[in-house]
């Protein structure tokens, strides 16, 4: 169940991307003809960004979209590195209850009735709520859904800026498509998945496996058929992502269990007493003797003397 939430999560994100780009109109020849909130509000100002570095600083357009690329991860870095770190906080949460968690669990799987199923389910839900616990795993949509719009128009300013297409960068061709560029993009997340499952437990590994592939391949289509100057684009975004999950594993990480330890010591996890429904046989009522009022055989007889 788990696993397929990730999923939904992530197709759901790159779905978002997909959205987000018709917010990018072009016409015939592939231009942008100006209109969508995306593209006048973001890829615009990203756009002149890139032709000021390459033009005005001489950068060329190269090191133009490496730099703006750097500048624009770093002015999000402090929101992916605040959603990290409550997601850790969540992971060793769940670590923690896991054994009360497992009990339940196996509950819920001999459950006999559905009646017992939802009991457990319930127990379930509760231990959740008295711990602190979100289920999703402090995977919250906000901070992702405000890095979604910056993200793209990103690509869209490599894909779009005049000059990008004529330019070339280490001896290959911006305008066209690199295999180079390609394979780099797809190593580079999938090194920042592997990085990011450093220090879990082996069933935690195994829940994320399938999105360590996916955020690659995703990675690969997309850039495959794009033009060397926006597969650069994606490069720099992973590479830039392996050291953000690096600063996480090798310095956030010890500090978060160390802190959810602290907070076990002062405030231990709240187990829920498995709810048992009482299956006591009850005693069958008595029923009550009428009452010799002087009325029935006897009073007749009593009549007839």
């Amino acid at each position: 169940m788990k696993r397929l939430k990730r999923w939904i999560l992530t197709s759901g994100l790159f779905g978002l991307l997909i959205f987000l780009s018709g917010c990018v109109k072009a016409d015939k020849s592939g231009n942008p003809t100006g209109e969508g909130f995306v593209y006048n509000f973001l890829v615009k100002p990203m756009s002149s960004m890139i032709k000021f570095l390459a033009d005005d600083w001489g950068l060329g357009f190269g090191l133009a979209i490496i730099l703006l690329t750097i500048i624009v991860r770093l002015i999000i870095m402090p929101l992916g590195l605040s959603q990290m770190k409550k997601s850790m906080i969540q992971q060793e949460k769940m670590a923690a209850v896991k054994p009360y968690t497992d009990d339940i669990n196996a509950r819920m799987k001999s459950a006999a009735t559905n009646e017992e199923r939802m009991e457990a389910q319930k127990d379930l839900q509760q231990v959740y709520k008295d711990n602190d616990i979100n289920i999703m795993g402090g995977m919250g949509c906000l901070p992702l859904l405000i890095q979604m719009p910056i993200f793209t128009a990103l690509f869209y300013a490599a894909k779009f800026t005049p000059g990008i297409n004529e330019s070339v960068f280490l001896g290959i061709d911006l305008g066209s498509r690199s295999l180079v560029f390609v394979a780099l993009a797809g190593i580079s997340y999938f090194l920042q998945s592997y990085i990011s499952m450093i220090g879990m437990s082996p069933e935690q590994k195994k829940q994320m496996k399938m999105m360590s592939y996916m955020s690659p391949i995703m990675i690969v289509m997309f850039s495959i058929n794009a033009p060397a100057g926006v597969t650069l684009y994606w490069v720099v975004g992973g590479i830039f992502s392996c050291i953000q999950s690096l600063i996480t594993n090798l310095y956030h990480k010890p500090k978060v269990k160390a802190q959810i330890a602290e907070q076990l010591a002062k405030k231990p996890i709240k187990a829920v007493k498995p709810t048992v429904k009482d299956v006591t046989p009850k005693a069958k009522a008595t029923p009550a003797k009428p009452k010799n009022n002087g009325t029935g055989r006897n009073a007749g007889k009593q009549q007839r003397k």
